[in-house]
């Protein structure tokens, strides 16, 4: 049995999740869930990552694996390879740049988060928090150039939980405005029962 360590509402151990659940792979990961703080350091964790960042992925073997990039590929190979993450050509560096993307926004988005919840108010740093803002919203500017309509591969799994981890943690961005294209294609996919099952609360 392997064992993942996450957060359910971190988009990056959701990316682990839907990707499990997609390979038909959920049924063989124990989930360990993990409260997390950036000056709060779990202690446990740290003996599977030295980073103490979530995910981490325990497997089989016992081998610590991470970060989401990492464990998503190493799930994909597990089930025959070719699935999730195309094997070469353009659809494989079409998926890694859409992740990629995907990921830096709810990077930027976690930041946000940080700088807002953690950080005394009187500490935060306007311009700083602003230029995350940003990312943001340049990042889904280019999604909505972007032609989506393809396979659920891990560059679409990595937009579906960046979306709605902006989604859950800034609804005031609202974030589908002037963006119908991205939120026509997310409407799509939402109900996937891979997405649907791994909504956090």
């Amino acid at each position: 049995m392997m064992k993942l360590y996450l957060n359910p509402a971190s988009p990056f151990a959701r990316k682990v999740r839907i990707s499990a659940l997609e390979l038909a792979l959920a049924e063989r990961i124990e989930l360990i869930e993990v409260s997390l703080s950036p000056v709060q350091p779990h202690h446990g964790l740290r003996s599977h990552n030295p980073l103490g960042k979530i995910p981490a992925l325990l497997t089989e073997a016992n081998e610590a694996l991470y970060d989401s990039p990492v464990i998503c590929e190493y799930l994909d190979a597990l089930a025959g390879g070719d699935r999730l993450w195309p094997a070469a050509g353009a659809a494989r560096w079409r998926a890694l740049r859409r992740q990629a993307l995907a990921d830096g926004l709810a990077e930027a988005a976690i930041l946000m988060r940080y700088e807002l919840v953690i950080r005394p108010e009187a500490l935060r740093w306007s311009e700083w928090l602003d230029d995350q803002r940003l990312k943001v919203r340049t990042a889904l500017d280019a999604l909505e150039a972007e032609p989506l309509d393809g396979p659920f591969d891990i560059g679409a799994i990595s937009i579906v939980c960046a979306l709605e981890y902006l989604e859950f943690r800034f609804p005031e961005e609202r974030w589908r405005e002037g963006r119908p294209q991205l939120a026509a294609w997310h409407e799509r996919l939402r109900r996937r029962p891979s997405v649907a099952s791994t909504r956090p609360a």
